[in-house]
């Protein structure tokens, strides 16, 4: 049984639903990203977007860069900038296996979902993706309508 559906704390605050379009996703890790008081107050009322942000690895840390956390109105004084750089917490092994993905391979790290985990801990899943040409994209898209078709076929025939 999927702990997720009961657990009340674990909860999806934003998903990059284009990243599976526009990227080849070989790989995905999940990190912990160090956020203020106002910024999780505003990620439990779902305010928050990753669609144009993405990850970097410089100076030997992992950076989510663009990605948008909306203000919170209750924290007047001490908000906090809405689409700063924040940290992404991986262990130094997961770090060098990213920074070789993406200086060597010409990889890129795309968010692709941003969630509490069931301790009630936001966490950020990052892909390792390689970026679709345009004529992938187009391949991509006639499979989802034949899947599409495909469905509502068997679902008159049967």
């Amino acid at each position: 049984m999927d702990r997720k559906n009961h657990d009340p704390n674990s909860k999806l605050i934003a998903e990059n639903r284009r990243a599976r379009f526009d990227y080849f996703i070989e790989d995905d890790l999940e990190c912990g990203i160090i956020l203020q008081g106002s910024e999780v107050k505003s990620l439990r009322q779902g305010g928050a977007n990753i669609a144009e942000s993405y990850a970097s690895v410089e100076n030997g840390e992992l950076w989510l860069i663009n990605g948008y956390i909306a203000p919170y109105l209750q924290a007047k004084t001490w908000g906090h900038e809405e689409r700063r750089r924040r940290k992404l917490l991986v262990s130094k092994k997961e770090l060098s296996k990213l920074w070789a993905a993406t200086s060597k391979d010409g990889m890129t790290l795309v968010p692709l979902r941003m969630y509490f985990n069931a301790r009630g801990m936001v966490k950020l899943k990052i892909g390792i993706a390689k970026g679709k040409k345009n004529h992938d994209k187009r391949e991509t898209s006639a499979k989802r309508d034949w899947d599409r078709q495909k469905r509502r076929l068997l679902k008159e025939q049967g």
